[in-house]
């Protein structure tokens, strides 16, 4: 499903921003940010139909990076990110955009990644990015995935979670409304071999972790408030499986 709402607050693009940088990774564009050490644990995160040059993903890339994290922003959309001064409708944008291709090219990346020596490795996905990252989750490719305002995933989709997974949602969500969300956290809660949990913010709209307003305070403050929890669940389960996979610690 997709909507007007998938277009609220779009970004005002700024060629190369960001701290990182662009490469091919998997053959797939990506922006990469932070140490590409072996022993550096991954994210990737899959943007929204606003493409991997938005700003607001990349500065927020570039703040998990800094936690200690190696971030690839792969794009995607293929260099066909929504522009809505094109006229085209974002129902019809999506359709144009195969979502298995999408998560093949995720998939193409994080083998990247593994060839590479990286071991530990979570995902995170914005609106349509969160069917990628539930999809990475759902046949193992991560070890934990994180949905923030999420369109195209379905109760089947949770039926099938096999990482740590968290889902972080808006009150006013077209896509993803909380009478879903709590379908979402009931079928999580029985799967009790499986950390998960499900969060609604109050007062905000589809999009807010990433496309707020600067001059808003409070939209400021509800998206800082959605990254760290993000941030925080991809420490929690994606740090400490690197740290696992590695062994303890030599004096």
């Amino acid at each position: 499903m997709a909507g007007p709402q998938c277009c609220t607050n779009p970004p005002t693009m700024i060629p190369g921003y960001g701290d990182g940088s662009v490469i091919e990774l998997g053959g797939i564009t990506t922006y990469i940010t932070g140490s590409s050490s072996p022993s550096s644990p991954a994210i990737l995160l899959a943007s929204d139909a606003y493409g991997y040059e938005a700003p607001k993903l990349r500065k927020l890339a570039d703040n998990v990076a800094a936690a200690g994290f190696y971030v690839v922003v792969p794009d995607l959309l293929r260099g066909r990110a929504f522009v809505p001064e094109d006229g085209i409708p974002i129902s019809v944008f999506i359709k144009s955009h195969k979502m298995e291709d999408m998560s093949h090219d995720a998939k193409s990346v994080i083998n990247s990644l593994r060839s590479k020596g990286i071991s530990a490795i979570g995902a995170a996905g914005f609106c349509v990015g969160a069917k990628v990252a539930i999809e990475l989750a759902n046949s193992s490719y991560v070890q934990a995935a994180v949905l923030l305002h999420p369109s195209f995933v379905t109760l089947d989709h949770i039926k099938e979670v096999r990482a740590p997974i968290a889902v972080l949602g808006a009150e006013d969500d077209h896509y993803s409304p909380p009478s879903l969300l709590k379908q979402f956290e009931q079928v999580l809660s029985a799967k009790s071999e499986i950390d998960s949990y499900v969060k609604v913010f109050p007062g905000v709209v589809h999009g807010w972790s990433i496309r707020y307003k600067d001059g808003d305070e409070r939209a400021v403050k509800s998206a800082e408030e959605a990254q760290k929890d993000m941030q925080d669940w991809l420490i929690k389960h994606v740090k400490s499986s690197d740290a696992g996979q590695r062994g303890p610690a030599r004096l």
